[in-house]
Protein backbone atom coordinates (compact mmCIF):
# COMPACT_ATOMS: atom_id res chain seq x y z
CA UNK A 1 0.00 0.00 0.00
CA UNK A 2 1.54 3.66 -1.29
CA UNK A 3 0.18 5.25 1.94
CA UNK A 4 -2.26 4.88 4.81
CA UNK A 5 -4.52 6.96 6.57
CA UNK A 6 -5.23 6.99 10.19
CA UNK A 7 -7.59 8.64 12.24
CA UNK A 8 -5.86 11.17 14.05
CA UNK A 9 -7.10 14.13 16.01
CA UNK A 10 -5.63 16.26 13.93
CA UNK A 11 -6.53 15.02 10.93
CA UNK A 12 -5.42 12.25 8.22
CA UNK A 13 -1.60 11.36 8.20
CA UNK A 14 0.08 9.85 5.49
CA UNK A 15 2.96 7.33 5.82
CA UNK A 16 5.58 7.21 2.97
CA UNK A 17 6.51 3.67 1.42
CA UNK A 18 10.53 3.76 1.51
CA UNK A 19 11.29 0.13 0.37
CA UNK A 20 11.34 1.66 -3.18
CA UNK A 21 13.71 3.91 -2.53
CA UNK A 22 15.86 1.27 -0.24
CA UNK A 23 15.59 -0.83 -3.44
CA UNK A 24 16.91 2.39 -6.05
CA UNK A 25 19.80 2.73 -3.61
CA UNK A 26 20.94 -0.47 -3.12
CA UNK A 27 20.46 -1.50 -6.94
CA UNK A 28 23.17 2.25 -7.61
CA UNK A 29 25.35 0.88 -4.58
CA UNK A 30 26.14 -1.87 -6.88
CA UNK A 31 26.51 -0.52 -9.73
CA UNK A 32 28.75 2.28 -8.17
CA UNK A 33 30.44 -1.03 -6.71
CA UNK A 34 30.78 -2.56 -9.97
CA UNK A 35 31.91 0.13 -12.36
CA UNK A 36 34.66 1.49 -10.11
CA UNK A 37 38.39 0.53 -11.83
CA UNK A 38 40.66 -0.74 -9.38
CA UNK A 39 43.33 1.38 -7.75
CA UNK A 40 46.29 1.88 -9.94
CA UNK A 41 49.16 -0.53 -8.22
CA UNK A 42 52.54 1.79 -9.60
CA UNK A 43 55.72 0.72 -11.34
CA UNK A 44 57.93 -1.78 -9.96
CA UNK A 45 61.12 0.23 -9.10
CA UNK A 46 64.80 -0.82 -8.57
CA UNK A 47 66.78 1.16 -5.83
CA UNK A 48 70.57 1.64 -6.58
CA UNK A 49 72.45 0.37 -3.82
CA UNK A 50 75.84 1.84 -2.62
CA UNK A 51 78.71 -1.13 -2.60
CA UNK A 52 79.77 -1.77 0.23
CA UNK A 53 82.87 -4.13 -1.57
CA UNK A 54 85.04 -3.67 -3.78
CA UNK A 55 85.17 -6.92 -4.67
CA UNK A 56 81.22 -6.66 -5.85
CA UNK A 57 82.19 -3.27 -8.27
CA UNK A 58 81.91 -5.40 -11.50
CA UNK A 59 78.86 -6.74 -10.95
CA UNK A 60 77.21 -3.14 -9.66
CA UNK A 61 74.51 -2.06 -12.17
CA UNK A 62 75.93 0.16 -14.78
CA UNK A 63 75.47 3.81 -14.87
CA UNK A 64 75.46 5.69 -17.87
CA UNK A 65 75.30 9.59 -18.05
CA UNK A 66 74.15 11.90 -20.69
CA UNK A 67 76.15 15.13 -20.87
CA UNK A 68 75.62 18.29 -22.96
CA UNK A 69 77.12 18.25 -25.99
CA UNK A 70 77.00 14.58 -27.47
CA UNK A 71 79.03 13.34 -24.35
CA UNK A 72 78.23 10.11 -22.23
CA UNK A 73 80.31 8.03 -19.46
CA UNK A 74 79.77 5.03 -18.65
CA UNK A 75 80.35 4.56 -15.13
CA UNK A 76 82.16 7.42 -14.86
CA UNK A 77 84.28 6.32 -18.26
CA UNK A 78 84.23 8.66 -21.29
CA UNK A 79 82.00 7.07 -24.62
CA UNK A 80 80.40 8.43 -27.73
CA UNK A 81 77.20 7.41 -28.95
CA UNK A 82 78.68 4.47 -31.20
CA UNK A 83 80.51 2.96 -28.96
CA UNK A 84 77.66 2.95 -26.30
CA UNK A 85 75.42 -0.08 -27.79
CA UNK A 86 78.43 -2.65 -28.18
CA UNK A 87 80.32 -1.82 -24.86
CA UNK A 88 76.98 -2.12 -22.89
CA UNK A 89 76.74 -5.76 -24.41
CA UNK A 90 80.13 -6.43 -23.89
CA UNK A 91 79.34 -5.14 -20.57
CA UNK A 92 75.80 -7.41 -19.63
CA UNK A 93 76.59 -10.83 -22.03
CA UNK A 94 77.71 -12.88 -19.03
CA UNK A 95 75.22 -11.02 -16.09
CA UNK A 96 72.11 -12.84 -15.67
CA UNK A 97 71.06 -9.48 -14.00
CA UNK A 98 70.36 -7.45 -16.88
CA UNK A 99 69.60 -3.40 -14.72
CA UNK A 100 71.43 -0.37 -15.87
CA UNK A 101 70.40 3.26 -15.25
CA UNK A 102 70.43 6.10 -16.94
CA UNK A 103 71.11 9.99 -15.28
CA UNK A 104 70.87 12.90 -17.48
CA UNK A 105 72.27 16.00 -17.04
CA UNK A 106 69.81 18.91 -16.29
CA UNK A 107 71.04 20.41 -19.30
CA UNK A 108 70.33 17.89 -21.75
CA UNK A 109 67.11 17.09 -23.43
CA UNK A 110 65.04 13.97 -22.96
CA UNK A 111 64.96 13.36 -26.29
CA UNK A 112 68.90 12.18 -25.41
CA UNK A 113 68.22 10.88 -22.74
CA UNK A 114 65.11 8.31 -24.61
CA UNK A 115 67.58 7.92 -27.13
CA UNK A 116 70.28 6.53 -24.18
CA UNK A 117 67.08 4.40 -22.95
CA UNK A 118 66.69 2.97 -26.50
CA UNK A 119 70.25 2.10 -27.15
CA UNK A 120 70.36 0.18 -23.59
CA UNK A 121 67.38 -2.30 -24.32
CA UNK A 122 68.84 -2.69 -27.93
CA UNK A 123 71.87 -3.95 -25.98
CA UNK A 124 69.88 -6.51 -24.28
CA UNK A 125 69.17 -4.61 -20.90
CA UNK A 126 66.08 -5.60 -19.23
CA UNK A 127 65.57 -3.09 -16.85
CA UNK A 128 66.49 0.18 -17.15
CA UNK A 129 66.22 2.62 -14.38
CA UNK A 130 66.03 6.74 -14.46
CA UNK A 131 68.57 8.41 -11.97
CA UNK A 132 67.41 12.11 -10.97
CA UNK A 133 68.89 14.78 -9.45
CA UNK A 134 68.52 14.98 -5.28
CA UNK A 135 66.10 17.07 -4.19
CA UNK A 136 67.09 19.76 -1.41
CA UNK A 137 64.29 20.84 1.28
CA UNK A 138 63.44 24.34 1.51
CA UNK A 139 64.58 25.48 5.06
Amino acid sequence: MGMSLGSHKSGPVADPNIVPLIDVLLVLIIIFMVITPKLPSGLPTVVLQASRDSKTDSRNPIVVQVLPDEQLLIDREPSDWTALGPRLSDIYKDRADKVAFVKGSEDVSFEQVARAIDIMRGAGIDHVGLITPATTSAK
